[in-house]
């Protein structure tokens, strides 16, 4: 057997080798540890737990309108302060499964996590990054004294499997946290953005790159928006979001 490059031989040979593995250590699922198919992320049942945002939502920060009927609209946020990103979206809401496989991958240090959740979240983007052709990924960053608390950045880890998986680039340095500050939750999100204002820098120039920036979870959209306006304001093109989830606004 011939091979056209080296490329295409190591890939022939990583399938095989993943055939071998899988006929000798049949998959199971990360979260239930039940039988799977290889080809999927998680097992049916767990994949069936992920809940979607469902309409009606906001079309350019995917805010769901718990209790609401109709079509898809702006929310007052969006509306009275148009966010810097074209779009965010999520595999889901932050509820049931989906919570349970972010906290694992955040706090429990269950790395193994990372290639199965961006799977799930290239398939729930597929048709968006198609129109949308990001030219790099860059996660929203922790500072200096968090990661070393934390030991690892969860979003710089679902970054570069999403990366791998898209074979683009997810450079860890590029947007960086110049400063501290107190943790989002309990604030609100006119807090939430005082809190993070002028905390984001950009360690380079950027020349027009159209950017997809990740993250695990969206509340309020406050770091996103920051992220995506220092990267706006540093030489980036179009700026889109990509989350794990989407949580719910509460009353």
């Amino acid at each position: 057997m011939s091979f056209s490059s080296p490329k295409v031989f190591w890939q022939f040979l990583r399938r095989e080798l993943t055939g071998l593995s899988e006929l000798c250590f049949p998959p199971v699922c990360p979260l239930c540890r039940q039988s799977m198919a290889a080809s999927e992320p998680f097992c049916s049942s767990c994949l069936e737990a992920v809940l979607p945002v469902s309409p009606p939502s906001c079309p350019r920060c995917h805010l769901p309108f718990a209790g609401q009927d109709g079509s898809d609209h702006f929310c007052q946020a969006c509306l009275q302060e148009p966010p810097f990103f074209l779009w965010a979206r999520s595999a889901g809401l932050y509820d049931e499964t989906l919570r349970l496989a972010i906290q694992r991958f955040k706090y429990q240090g269950d790395f193994n996590l990372d290639r199965p959740l961006a799977h799930l979240l290239r398939a729930a983007l597929q048709d968006l990054l198609r129109q949308f052709r990001p030219d790099l990924l860059v996660a929203v960053p922790l500072h200096k004294t968090r990661l070393r608390q934390r030991s690892y950045n969860q979003a710089l880890l679902l970054a570069r499997a999403l990366g791998r998986n898209l074979d683009l680039p997810a450079p860890c340095r590029l947007l960086v946290r110049t400063r501290s500050t107190p943790p989002q939750i309990g604030l609100k999100a006119s807090e939430r953005r005082r809190n993070l204002r002028g905390v984001f820098a950009v360690r380079r120039q950027l020349n027009g790159e159209r950017i997809l920036l990740i993250d695990d979870v969206m509340t309020t959209g406050a770091t996103a928006r920051e992220c995506c306006r220092t990267l706006r304001a540093s030489g980036a093109g179009e700026v889109a979001v990509a989350v794990l989830a989407r949580a719910r606004l509460q009353g």
